[in-house]
């Protein structure tokens, strides 16, 4: 019972095996535009594609001779519903098939379509959309064709070789120039809100702890869509000016652009020149006010007028040589081991980490970002705003010439 049922399986597989390739196809030359390929290659493309699929007896161009002589037109592109039904009469087949090739910026799009000769209808028709690889033009007309008769493909391969709209894949799509002029104002925070405020013979600078802010930020996209952008943004800065003081700075951040409102975060080092000495705060006021700094070099001087006399300090001396005694030796809650800022003191790369939040607003042409940041490093930082503005000169392409 076993092999009978076999048997008749086989039977009904092979009569419809039969059937479908007794079915006859004929394929019609197809419209190519902005690809380095001729119709007549695209034409064998098709062919051999259509013989894999192991479903029609597929008309070589061998059979088509007789046809095309009777009709030259035929062996132009034959787009048409009526052109595709013409040709399938003088050939006698069951269905011609042919389409479009064209390559639109970074995407090649096919379409195809089927004609049923006999009935004069459109049977099938199938578009798909392939990125820019026209090396692998084979094997999406093998896509296209698969899906047109429900035949399954490999997903890996689609995955591929498929245009994806939606994925960051240009770094001039969606995007916005902020380069331009900075203005702002900061606020000291911490230890150099202190260094800000200090008496001007202490080291400070004697200044109100708000400063302004002039500069100017280089920007570029390194990648980004439409609702997207990831930037590499320069800022240069010269903070205090109208206080008198020449603070330079500068910052590499990595922003991140989103929406069509132009919302952004960033964040990224930054360096600054300080001038910094070993100090201590006289907290007691055990050599002066209560509070004062002072500096080493304060304390040389301090000590050189005070602790000189051998008679009253003769533990300073050594075979007759005064020996400058450290701080700890006179107060021991004192010492000379940390560093202040100080602008007596020696100069001094700083670094410093800055993020920033803001928008970009615009006015026609005019572009108006506006960011909130704060500038974080050891002892303090820095809290403010700044504005800028650009003029957006021309649109950039979405597609590459």
């Amino acid at each position: 019972m076993k092999s009978i049922i076999t048997l008749i399986a086989l039977v009904l597989a092979t009569t419809f095996t039969s059937k479908a390739q007794s079915q006859t196809i004929a394929v019609g030359y197809p419209a190519i535009s902005g690809m380095n390929l001729d119709s007549q290659i695209a034409t064998k493309l098709l062919r051999y594609e259509l013989i894999k699929l192991d479903k029609y007896s597929v008309y070589d161009e061998y059979d088509m001779k007789e046809a095309i002589a009777q009709d030259p037109s035929l062996q132009e592109e034959c787009l048409s519903t009526n052109c595709l039904i013409r040709m399938g009469k003088q050939l006698n087949v069951d269905y011609t098939i042919s389409g479009s090739i064209d390559k639109i910026g970074d995407m090649i799009v096919i379409n195809l379509k089927m004609i049923d000769v006999k009935s004069q209808k459109l049977h099938k028709t199938e578009m798909f959309e392939f990125a820019d690889q026209e090396h692998e033009l084979q094997r999406m007309i093998s896509i296209v064709l698969c899906k047109m008769h429900d035949v399954p493909t490999d997903n890996v391969l689609v995955d591929r070789l498929e245009y994806k709209n939606d994925v960051v894949a240009s770094k001039s799509v969606g995007k916005m120039n902020n380069s331009g002029p900075r203005i702002g104002a900061g606020m000291m925070t911490g230890d150099f809100r202190e260094f800000a405020t200090r008496p001007f013979d202490q080291g400070g600078l004697a200044i109100q702890p708000v400063v302004s802010m002039i500069g100017y930020q280089f920007e570029a996209q390194y990648v980004g869509t439409e609702n997207f952008s990831g930037l590499f943004e320069f800022l240069v800065n010269i903070n205090g000016l109208e206080q008198g003081q020449f603070m330079p700075s500068v910052t590499v951040l990595n922003g991140f652009r989103f929406g069509k409102a132009g919302w952004e975060f960033a964040f990224g080092p930054g360096f600054s020149l300080e001038r910094k000495s070993y100090g201590f705060f006289d907290t007691k006021g055990s050599f002066g006010n209560a509070g004062n700094y002072i500096s080493d070099e304060d304390w040389n001087q301090y000590v050189d007028r005070n602790y000189q006399d051998p008679n009253a300090y003769p533990e300073f001396y050594s075979n007759g040589y005064f020996v400058r005694p450290d701080v700890s030796q006179i107060d021991a809650d004192y010492n000379m081991d940390s560093k202040f800022l100080d602008r007596r003191g020696a100069t001094h790369l700083s670094t410093m980490f800055v993020f920033a939040f803001g928008r970009t607003f615009r006015a026609g042409a005019l572009n108006i970002p506006v960011n909130v940041f704060y500038t974080s490093r050891r002892g303090g930082g820095l809290a403010g705003i700044n504005v800028g503005f650009n003029v957006t000169k021309s649109k950039t392409k979405l597609y590459r010439d």
